[in-house]
């Protein structure tokens, strides 16, 4: 689109630290490409953000974060949605569309401690504070006497929990860490080996109405190719896999040379059966990429995934 058509764009986001942020990234990007477009940030307040007492299961899902931006498109408040990648649901609901995936920030988890260096050095009974099911399986097959303990709030909070002593140490996404500015309370970075990311984790996702062609037009130039086809892959593997938030499911693309090498992980809430895998493609446009997530997914089906799903 012509940046002379672009002259007005209304950003709905989260009103947490990291969604403000990471909202004003996507300003700042849009104004490279369109300096004469006043940009704006609607704050908006979702389900996720009100209910702090329950897990993210509990209550419906990461969904719950993205619903009330949706609603906000829907009534011509917003033209376009940010959002962490990773709270974005795999299926849209009809009428939006992720007119882009924007270059990802570093994809690992970290620790959190002011007591521990990394994973190795937390003793049995070690307190550690997550929100995450993929995480809390991760950590309790690599060292069942770990004490997982539920950890909600935005980043802020929780490393706000972890000063006051009621955690030993935390796991958050390195990305968000980074962006607000707190990479120096990174304690150490957690290899995929050591625990394999969410899905889509580091990616930002640009949503808007299907029927918006001109705002599509606009956000196209901010879409990542790689990251894109990366997370195109893995969110394939988790839709095949109906994967939801009451499962404990990972998965990571990254290019390597000319192919698209994704591996993936399913779990069962406490670690003690966990199923790994991976596979590589030529990936050079959305559809290849779709198609490695759901051969992956087939080879998990294959060896038996349905009783970690259905569990």
């Amino acid at each position: 689109m012509s940046a002379a058509l672009v002259r007005r764009l209304t950003i709905a986001t989260r009103e947490s630290a990291l969604a403000l942020k990471q909202a004003a990234h996507v300003r700042a990007r849009l104004a490279t490409f369109y300096p004469d477009a006043a940009v704006e940030l609607l704050g908006v307040t979702t389900q996720g953000d009100r209910v702090q007492d329950k897990s993210l299961a509990e209550i419906g899902g990461k969904g719950l974060f993205v619903k009330e931006l949706e609603l906000a498109l829907s009534d011509g408040r917003a033209d376009l949605a940010v959002h962490s990648l990773k709270d974005v649901p795999m299926d849209m609901p009809e009428g939006f569309t992720l007119a882009a995936i924007s270059e990802r920030e570093d994809p690992r988890d970290a620790l959190v401690s002011n007591r521990y260096l990394d994973l190795a050095g937390l003793p049995g009974g070690a307190r550690v504070g997550t929100s995450s099911l993929r995480r809390e399986a991760q950590l309790r097959e690599r060292d069942p006497l770990l004490t997982i303990q539920p950890l909600r709030g935005n980043v802020p909070t929780r490393i706000a929990k972890l000063d006051r002593g009621e955690y030993d140490a935390i796991v958050l996404a390195a990305a968000g860490l980074r962006r607000l500015g707190l990479a120096a309370r990174i304690a150490s970075l957690l290899d995929p080996e050591e625990c394999l990311p969410a899905v889509g984790q580091g990616a930002l996702a640009l949503e808007c109405r299907t029927d918006r062609d001109d705002i599509v037009a606009a956000l196209r130039p901010l879409a990542d190719r790689e990251t894109t086809l990366a997370t195109t892959a893995e969110r394939a593997f988790a839709r095949a896999l109906s994967g939801t938030c009451h499962t404990p499911l990972a998965a990571y693309a990254m290019f390597r040379h000319d192919e698209l090498w994704l591996r993936g992980l399913l779990a069962s809430h406490d670690g003690a059966d966990v199923m790994r895998g991976q596979k590589s493609a030529a990936a050079g446009d959305a559809r290849a990429a779709d198609a490695l997530g759901r051969a992956l997914a087939a080879d998990f089906l294959d060896r038996g995934a349905a009783r970690l799903v259905a569990a």
